[in-house]
């Protein structure tokens, strides 16, 4: 190489670090002197935390040789919004009238009409991971959420663990400046992290979040919720006979947003608002519930084709969409006895006031931004339901969803009838009849829990942002997915994806922004996201430029104990979404070719993000054991009063004999309250003294009490306490036979007929001394309950869990299957 080239390509590298080097400061705004206190910067964003820069004072031997210098505080950039994201719970395609629905969503509608409608908007078709993918912006086997976390595995797509390398949205705000809070469901912490103990590296607060004000798992009463501020457990439910967790988290995202204003009015905000409406349990109050008295006599059948009408008169579905044909296994509604429709109707109307009023409380948070007068600086997002509408509710409804997680899935109408006028209230923890779940997801086939069909992953979103969409009140077809919201927000916000947080590298973000959408000269742009793999238990489909191949599930998800075929035998299909919104019309037949193509997609994508092995378990993967504080333990010992213990860090009686010893003290009237509770109204058990008497009662689910007490009441002083209960396994929801104990004198013996199988109450807890929310037997006591004496030792010793035979190898075939 000759000098004078040498000295050319050495010039041009200098202009190429010189250009790098001023458009890297272009990106920086800096206010005030620097050093001064009130100096602040913007940063690159490429490091989280961002480095300090040197300091520019000086230190001598006096104030007078010296002098001060700060470093100055971290800004978003000029002109970066606040951030208001909204997503239900539970919700398909066909819920809101904003999409089509019959039930008003005038929030909804507002942030529509002042911004767009997306109508190819995906989520994953389970809870925690949709929420996995949304926060990171990241596929969710990606960052071990392939399946909720409570039914984790020990596999990296699986784990329900978000790694280091795999920084959140509420992290790279919080790092560029922005404050941060998160109201609502978080069901992304670990169940085996639900701990005082920790590590709350998987909470809100350690995925960048400074507040958090909501509930652990995926669901809770909203009248006694499982709630958390920050890190610890509240009860602002207590003396309020009125309260209901919509209207709360509301106030509550109200309240912080006017206390940011008030504190620094200059920096932007982000808000993760995650109502728990719509999943069950629904519970909205009873004014709502009488608003919508009728409006579901007509069926589901008729429903559905009134949405899909609505639907193409709005313009949401292309004008040659069909309705995809209703499926065998789903009673058509006029078979259905006088009775039935009585009963399913008042599920609707539950169902129903739940949407209406979860999204009015939405609509106060939104109108708080206009009060404000910050609504022009606010991108919201507004997302309903992060999967479709849920079967889970099974053929018939149920007043106890706890029922039906637990494979009881037909409680009799007759008996479900009896709890007609207290549908909805404190009184039950209900679901409605899986034929509403298929019905709000119109136009498309299946629901919650499929991956492979739109029933399950098609959510309707609106974005508003005033001044950035010029084509207000319109509609977007482009097709998009939950990992697709973090890049567009930060876009917004103009920040960078960090190489590195906490100094470890990052893993890409695999969404694509969305904000190219905003401009009306783009409406019909092609999408930007050209491939999208879906899996959930198995059920498999992958997105390529308009084509679309899936399989199909081997029976509906609202069978919730059944076994599941070999996963090779699955079937698959195809179709052409560009021609066939709805997923009606299988080409696989014709074009056998292109199916093998979008099959090989599909194994290269799922390669790519830890979609393997496949797992077609649903709840017997809720037995394994997972690294909580009490794997591999089989006795337990505490003292004095302990509340508020989650499940899923103590002491699990479910299919196993255990024996539960309390050494107590009591006073001269032999004492009362509870020692020691798991559970609560919707099931569980608790041993406590009522009047002196010792008491061991056992809820099934509601639908049964069991209960053992002393003939005579305590003497003043020191007992021993014992409850035996020998399980009559090997099996599932066995029964067995329980003996009550007085100081080695057994007072009462009788058989148990079953017990509860797989899950216990997961927003209940465990709790000694105490019975912190809901009562066990609520003819026997009402809340509060503490305990009048002391409890010296209490300590449960458990036996091994049973199975027959058979379970046993169904368990080692699903496991074999998984391993190979």
């Amino acid at each position: 190489m000759n000098h004078r080239l040498r000295e050319s390509l050495r010039a041009l590298l200098l202009l190429v670090l010189l250009s790098s080097s001023s458009a890297l400061q272009a990106q920086l705004q800096t206010t005030g002197t620097p050093g001064s206190a009130d100096a602040t910067t913007t940063i690159s964003g490429k490091q989280l935390p961002a480095p300090q820069p040197p300091g520019k004072g000086k230190t001598g031997p006096t104030v007078a040789d010296s002098k001060t210098w700060w470093p100055p505080r971290v800004v978003p950039k000029k002109g970066a919004p606040n951030v208001l994201l909204i997503m239900t719970d539970d919700a398909g395609f066909g819920v809101s009238g904003t999409f089509g629905g019959v039930i008003p969503t005038p929030a909804l509608d507002r942030v529509a009409n002042n911004g767009l409608r997306y109508t190819q908007f995906n989520s994953t078709s389970l809870c925690s991971p949709t929420r996995a993918a949304l926060l990171t912006g990241r596929n969710h086997h990606s960052v071990g959420f392939g399946v909720i976390t409570e039914l984790s595995t020990g596999y990296p797509g699986y784990d329900s663990i978000i790694g280091v390398d795999n920084g959140t949205i509420g992290q790279i705000l919080k790092g560029n400046g922005y404050a941060t809070s998160w109201f609502g469901k978080n069901h992304n912490t670990p169940s085996f992290a639900y701990s005082v103990a920790g590590p709350f590296d998987q909470w809100p607060s350690g995925m960048g979040f400074d507040y958090f004000y909501g509930f652990q798992g995926g669901e809770t009463d909203q009248y006694t919720p499982y709630l958390f501020q920050d890190h610890t457990q509240i009860f602002p439910w207590r003396g309020k006979p009125d309260y209901n967790l919509s209207t709360d988290l509301a106030d509550e995202a109200i309240a912080r947003m006017k206390a940011l204003q008030a504190a620094n009015s200059d920096q932007p905000f982000f808000i993760y608002y995650a109502p728990g409406g719509t999943h069950s349990p629904h519970q909205p109050p009873k004014k709502w519930i009488e608003k919508f008295k009728g409006k579901f006599d007509m069926g589901w059948n008729k429903m559905r084709e009134q949405i899909f009408a609505n639907q193409k008169r709005l313009g949401l579905i292309p004008a040659n969409t069909q309705l995809t044909p209703w499926p065998d296994d789903l009673p058509e509604w006029e078979s259905l006895s006088s009775d039935e429709k009585k009963l399913f109707a008042r599920q609707a109307e539950v169902f129903a006031a739940f949407a209406a009023y979860t999204d009015d409380e939405i609509g106060r948070v939104i109108q708080q931004v206009e009060d404000m007068g910050e609504l022009d600086d606010t991108l919201i997002f507004y997302i309903c339901g992060d999967n479709g509408t849920s079967p889970e509710g099974t053929l018939l409804g149920t007043p106890n969803q706890y029922a039906s997680f637990n494979g009881i899935l037909d409680i009799p109408v007759a008996d479900q009838l009896k709890l007609y006028d207290v549908w909805g209230s404190r009184e039950t923890y209900p679901h409605m009849a899986v034929g509403w779940a298929w019905a709000f997801d119109t136009p498309f086939k299946y629901t919650k829990q499929v991956a492979s069909h739109f029933g399950g992953t098609r959510q309707g979103m609106a974005i508003s942002w005033p001044g950035h969409i010029d084509d207000i009140g319109g509609i977007r077809t482009q097709f998009h997915h939950m990992i697709d919201i973090m890049p567009t927000i930060m876009e917004a916000a103009g920040v960078n994806q960090p190489e590195e947080i906490n100094g470890i590298a990052q893993k890409p973000i695999q969404g694509t922004s969305m904000a190219y959408t905003f401009k009306k000269e783009n409406a019909k742009t092609p999408s930007a996201r050209k491939v999208q793999y879906f899996e959930m238990i198995a059920n498999r489909g992958i997105y390529s430029e308009g084509w679309y191949a899936n399989t199909v599930p081997p029976h509906g998800p609202w069978i919730l104990n059944a076994a599941f075929p070999p996963i090779e035998d699955y079937k698959w299909e195809l179709y052409n979404l560009n021609d066939d919104f709805s997923q009606n019309h299988d080409l696989a037949a014709e074009n056998p070719e292109k199916l093998k193509e979008m099959q090989a997609l599909f194994d290269q994508e799922a390669k790519k993000n830890n979609v393997y092995p496949l797992d077609n378990r649903q709840f017997a993967r809720s037995m394994e054991p997972r690294p909580s504080m009490t794997v591999g333990k089989t006795e337990f010992t505490y003292q004095g009063v302990n509340p508020g213990m989650s499940d899923s860090n103590t002491a699990n009686i479910l299919g196993r004999s255990y024996t539960i010893t309390a050494e107590v003290t009591v006073p001269d009237d032999g004492g009362n309250g509870m020692i020691v509770t798991a559970g609560g109204r919707f099931g569980g058990w608790g041993f406590y003294i009522l009047k002196g008497v010792p008491v061991f009662g056992y809820n099934m689910l509601g639908l049964a009490q069991y209960r053992w007490a002393a003939k005579e009441p305590l003497t003043a002083g020191k007992h021993t306490l014992v409850y035996d209960y020998v399980y009559d396994g090997p099996g599932i929801a066995k029964g067995g036979t329980g003996t009550l104990k007085v100081d080695g004198v057994a007072v009462d013996s009788h058989e148990q007929p079953n017990s509860i199988a797989f899950i216990q109450v997961m927003d209940e807890t465990f709790d000694v001394g105490v019975d912190t929310r809901t009562e066990i037997n609520a003819k026997d006591y009402i809340l509060p309950f503490d305990f009048t004496g002391s409890i010296d030792q209490l300590h449960i010793k458990l036996g091994t869990t049973q199975f027959t035979p058979a379970e046993q190898k169904q368990i080692k075939d699903a496991h074999d299957r998984v391993n190979d």
